[in-house]
């Protein structure tokens, strides 16, 4: 992976497009943006190559400051815009940007049923385990036990894990990383647009003024030692303890399958009907 400066990131924005931004201080969307642009440019992809569809949240915001064909569309829905996109125009990279509220929640039916599909999509699943933007409430992943301003007392809830889900829902290629590990999330993100299927990234974020305030989480730099401390590389589940793994995080590259991709059948399809109606 080659060293980019920071002025590859910044050639990739629109300057004159909603800026300064609206993440809180701390926030790691910034990061993953970074991460997302660095993984494009390093596998040589065109702006008119790329289309970036989100629904709405905190990391929803992220193609109003991108140069790409992009699409803001409503809150759950991004997946389904996405599948339009990428039926209509096959060629195109298309990449979901997502949090653990719009794609597990309101849009956690489409999320199933896409990567069901193996549908030729990129969704990045920024998961910071709160509701950031709309207003604190808890989502599929906040931790049992842990506030929001809907769970005041605790959350009694069990978690998603976003990676299972999208394991059993037939996604062919699956990654897990963290903010802190921007590199290895560049890594996942460049393999997840090189892999001809659907491929799911999360990215474990940090939400400092909403969940980690909440939750007594110190600030941005104490959330980010603890994706560092609390993570382990999946090649490291059996060379460790059961005791050194517990309650740990694993990072990695979690599946990765080789299956014929949905865009590729329905061309199919398409081309044999035409050929029954030539005939």
């Amino acid at each position: 992976m080659k060293n980019q400066p920071q002025k590859t990131v910044h050639s990739y924005l629109r300057h004159n497009k909603k800026f300064p931004h609206v993440w809180c201080a701390g926030c790691s969307n910034g990061i993953v943006l970074g991460a997302l642009i660095r993984a494009v440019d390093e596998l040589g992809l065109g702006r008119d190559d790329v289309a970036m569809v989100s629904g709405i949240g905190c990391s929803s915001r992220m193609p109003v400051y991108v140069d790409f064909n992009t699409l803001h569309t409503i809150h759950g829905r991004a997946i389904p815009f996405a599948t339009g996109v990428k039926l209509h125009k096959p060629h195109l990279n298309v990449i979901v940007v997502t949090g653990d509220g719009d794609c597990t929640a309101i849009g956690g039916n489409h999320f199933i049923h896409a990567c069901r599909r193996n549908l030729d999509l990129t969704i990045v699943v920024v998961n910071n385990n709160i509701y950031g933007m709309t207003g604190g409430q808890f989502s599929p992943t906040t931790p049992t036990g842990d506030i929001a301003t809907t769970s005041p007392h605790g959350n009694i809830d069990p978690v998603f894990d976003i990676c299972d889900l999208a394991i059993g829902a037939g996604a062919t290629f699956v990654a897990r990383s963290t903010a802190f590990h921007s590199l290895e999330s560049e890594e996942f993100i460049k393999r997840g647009l090189e892999h001809k299927g659907m491929s799911v990234i999360e990215i474990v974020s940090a939400c400092p003024v909403i969940y980690g305030r909440l939750n007594k989480k110190g600030g941005a730099p104490e959330m980010m030692k603890q994706m560092r401390d609390n993570s382990i590389p999946v090649k490291a589940l059996d060379k460790l303890p059961p005791e050194k793994t517990k309650g740990k995080l694993v990072r990695g590259i979690l599946k990765h399958v080789e299956k014929d991709e949905y865009t590729l059948r329905y061309q199919r399809l398409v081309d044999s009907l035409k050929q029954e109606e030539s005939k």
